[in-house]
């Protein structure tokens, strides 16, 4: 119990002395993703935030409105799941990789039981 509240303490010394720094490169990440045909590209924000859609004007051409949504829709996926990783990659020097995973992906279950299992001694 002593060690994860030595390893808590220095988690919070690191967000207090890079915390704003950290936060506003996180803040700043933007990923742009091409669908595999290149006629589609969808730029989204840290969280994932849809900020554009590039559309090839040939996309008119070759793609269906089912088409064209899939496409939008897996550069978007694909742009979010990057953004994810570049913000974990941020924050990784001051908080571990598998609680802001958890934490950003929203897993309430994961985080409690991590914190239930380091409070009863088990590693962090």
């Amino acid at each position: 119990m002593r060690a994860y509240a030595e390893e808590l303490r220095g988690i919070f010394g690191r967000l207090q002395d890079e915390g704003l720094d950290l936060h506003a490169k996180a803040k700043a990440v933007q990923v742009t993703k091409t669908s595999r045909d290149g006629l589609v590209s969808v730029t989204v924000g840290a969280r994932g935030d849809l900020l554009g859609v590039d559309l090839d004007p040939r996309v008119f051409r070759h793609l269906d409105a089912r088409g064209l949504a899939d496409a939008i829709l897996g550069a978007a996926r694909e742009a979010a799941a990057a953004a994810q990783e570049r913000v974990m990659e941020i924050f990784e020097p001051a908080i571990p990789r598998e609680h802001l995973k958890a934490h950003l992906e929203g897993d309430v279950e994961t985080v409690l039981a991590r914190l239930a299992d380091q409070m009863s001694g088990g590693g962090l």
